[in-house]
């Protein structure tokens, strides 16, 4: 890479690279807000594990809805208006539930809301990484982790703001009101320094070559790299939902050492994602894949089968390291065709979440039959498959606008 300062249109990208990275952060900002308030309000609403995975499933029905729609959304107003449209959902969803818990005591309000949550995520979460892919291609570097790593970061920075709200005695509605302005106001400022978009329409209505959505739903390379991503985000999504649940029930500790597990399994996951690019210029794309899910498996198993305390935190560490590139890689190689990125993004995304519905009451229904920490294992199966199907990630030989991989 040259160090010569940068041209007019480097700085362009120098600047939606921040924003960018700002869009992910504050994406995981407003995700993780809620989740750091999912053992306090399984007990205000009084729920059992059961009836806590079905309300789960509400965020999942949200995103996993919105999400094989997201492409053709962003393909026709654009990567600007679809993150600004998705926050602003997302700050309408969290103050739904805000006020589901607190003023209503209602776990039907707040499923509603996080339907709103789960859908505004799901278009906000393609439209970003459509834009981080844009501007990998335009800086010629491959940081799609790094972004990702910011994602981590805001779940880190609400785990680490959850543990001080809980320990203070913060409501829920102070807590995920405050966040979801936060998280709205951030991204509207964010998506300023986006990249223009194209005149020709590269990421039209229509994308060359006949690349459109139902034709990216055709190819065996797309769908095989969406069921990797699928069993990923299984592992880091059983993570974010249980977790602390796993540290408080599972491990006997309060809510705020299991807060802290999860602090735990983000920091170590933030950390992965900030040395991706490292990683992948010492081993390439599946190698690092292949490892990641390798030790994805052992912290799971660690995590569960932890005698004490700080080897379960440890596990979390692990599991954290294991779920660092899963997904970040899997929206890389999904996009290495410029011009087929949005329909082929929308694809593996919409695959991949399917493991953000299915998981929640799967993990439900496992944990009231076997325990939480017996089903947390599931998390370990699904890292081994996602070790099988690595090598579909391989990047084509040959890349060519148009081009089908």
């Amino acid at each position: 890479m040259s160090l010569a300062a940068p041209a007019a249109g480097d700085r362009a990208a120098l600047r939606a690279r921040t924003a960018v990275y700002t869009a992910f952060i504050l994406n995981g900002f407003a995700f993780a807000s809620w989740i750091a308030r999912i053992p306090s309000v399984r007990e205000d609403l009084a729920l059992s594990d059961q009836q806590l995975g079905f309300l789960l499933l509400a965020l999942s029905i949200g995103s996993v809805g919105a999400m094989p729609l997201a492409g053709a959304v962003v393909m026709r107003i654009g990567r600007v208006r679809t993150v600004a449209a998705g926050a602003l959902a997302v700050a309408v969803g969290m103050a739904t539930v805000a006020v589901g818990v607190d003023a209503l005591g209602s776990a039907a309000v707040v499923a509603v809301g996080l339907v709103a949550q789960g859908a505004g995520t799901a278009a906000w979460d393609v439209a970003m990484n459509v834009e981080g892919a844009a501007v990998e291609r335009r800086l010629d570097r491959s940081i799609m982790s790094r972004f990702h790593a910011g994602y981590s970061l805001g779940t880190v920075l609400a785990a680490g703001l959850a543990v001080l709200l809980l320990s203070a005695g913060v409501p829920t509605w102070a807590h995920l009101g405050g966040a979801a302005v936060l998280a709205l106001a951030g991204a509207l400022l964010a998506v300023r320094a986006f990249l223009a978009a194209p005149a020709a329409p590269e990421h039209g209505a229509r994308a060359p070559r006949g690349l459109a959505l139902r034709d990216a739903w055709r190819e065996p390379r797309t769908l095989l790299l969406g069921l990797m991503v699928l069993c990923m985000a299984f592992v880091e999504g059983t993570a974010n939902d249980w977790l602390a649940v796993g540290m408080v029930d599972g491990h006997g500790t309060s809510h705020e050492v299991g807060v802290t597990g999860f602090a735990a399994f983000v920091v170590l996951m933030t950390l992965g994602r900030l040395l991706g690019p490292v990683v992948l210029e010492r081993t390439g794309r599946v190698a690092a894949l292949r490892g990641c899910a390798a030790l994805a498996v052992a912290g799971v198993l660690l995590f569960a089968l932890a005698p004490s305390v700080p080897l379960a935190v440890a596990g979390a560490a692990l599991w954290g390291v294991g779920t660092a590139l899963g997904f970040p890689l899997g929206m890389s190689a999904a996009a290495d065709d410029e011009a087929a990125a949005a329909a082929r993004v929308s694809v593996v995304s919409s695959v991949g979440y399917a493991a953000f519905l299915a998981g929640p009451p799967l993990l439900g229904l496992l944990s009231e039959r076997i325990g939480i920490l017996d089903a947390l294992l599931a998390a370990a199966v699904a890292s081994a498959i996602a070790l099988v199907l690595s090598g579909v990630a391989r990047p084509p030989a040959v890349v060519r606008p148009g081009s089908s991989s």
